[in-house]
């Protein structure tokens, strides 16, 4: 904010400066860069590795400014109410909350998603999941259907309708809370005629009407349950538990799902799954058991086993 000449005094200091307003008030004003760089040593100083990053997420949400506005106005003095929103949104992240959703959205294959508590914040690792979930609908001729199953914010079957103009996506969570992120983040790009939203149970098997799905993807619950005291404070205290647990083994998903949603498969369709550390071979042979054929296990970006998929070999 730039003082209009006339409207309040001040007494100027390199970063800050106490201004008197018309109405008699003493306030205390600082730069956006001031606010930013102390924002960024407080994360630094509490161990947050992407600090500057951060920083700058939250100071751009706390002004409302995209990040070129506040390079622009950086040197400019910012106003009392930015900065006790900017205080706020650094305790909370301080407190553990992700970043994701102190701001309400997260990218993803670099497509803006609507992101809160009610669903898993998507993931860099999954986005090797959406694009090879694209690269098998592309083999599919004319226009294609995905399955985004345990969908959360929708980000992946969005992701391929978004990218691919002949393919249509179903979104289908258990959790109201995600469903509701999935109509957002469906009218968010203008989808509305190619993608819909549908509560279902991913460990019941699924109803007829659903028609049958060239792709049928899906990133589990899959952390075993034992593990789940052990994770992150910013994922055990903050994201949905009923996203995060996979039972004993952490597999209970990949044996329902697999047995289960077979129907909903076109002869030659592709299943895909993100899986955990430790969990692809055992998910392939869950996979291979049941009928599946062209297995393949595709790394992530680490190097970490990330993707399993397979073709649905003959007509049930």
């Amino acid at each position: 904010m730039v003082p209009r000449k006339g409207f309040f005094e001040k007494c100027i200091l390199p970063s800050a400066f106490f201004i008197t307003t018309k109405w008699g008030v003493n306030e205390m004003a600082t730069t956006y860069n001031n606010l930013y760089l102390d924002t960024r040593a407080r994360l630094k100083k509490a161990g947050v590795e992407a600090a500057q990053l951060e920083a700058r997420e939250i100071l751009c949400a706390a002004a409302e400014k995209t990040a070129e506005e506040l390079y622009r106005d950086i040197s400019l003095y910012t106003t009392d109410a930015i900065a006790e929103k900017t205080e706020a949104l650094q305790a909370r992240r301080l407190a553990g909350e992700p970043i994701a959703y102190l701001l309400g959205e997260w990218s993803f294959c670099g497509l803006p998603f609507f992101v809160s508590p009610a669903a898993l914040i998507p993931r860099v690792d999954t986005e090797m999941l959406a694009q090879l979930a694209m690269n098998r609908l592309k083999e599919h001729p004319g226009h294609t259907r995905i399955l985004d199953l345990c969908a959360g914010t929708g980000c992946v079957g969005l992701t391929a309708a978004a990218l691919l103009k002949n393919t249509r996506a179903v979104l289908v969570d258990l959790s109201d809370g995600a469903l509701d992120l999935c109509k957002r983040n469906i009218r968010r790009h203008k989808l509305t005629g190619r993608a819909v939203s549908l509560k279902g149970d991913a460990l019941q098997a699924p109803s007829h009407a659903l028609g049958q799905f060239d792709v049928l993807v899906c990133n589990p619950p899959y952390i075993p349950t034992g593990d789940l005291a052990a994770l992150d404070t910013s994922v055990k205290d903050f994201e949905p538990l009923l996203a995060l647990d996979g039972g004993e083994d952490g597999l209970d998903f990949y044996r329902g799902i697999t047995e289960l949603w077979q129907p909903a498969l076109k002869p030659g369709g592709h299943l895909l799954y993100e899986v955990g550390i430790g969990q692809a071979d055992d998910v392939l042979r869950l996979m291979r058991s049941v009928g599946f054929g062209d297995l393949e296990i595709t790394p992530d970006l680490n190097g970490i086993p990330r993707v399993v998929e397979g073709v649905l070999c003959s007509e049930l």
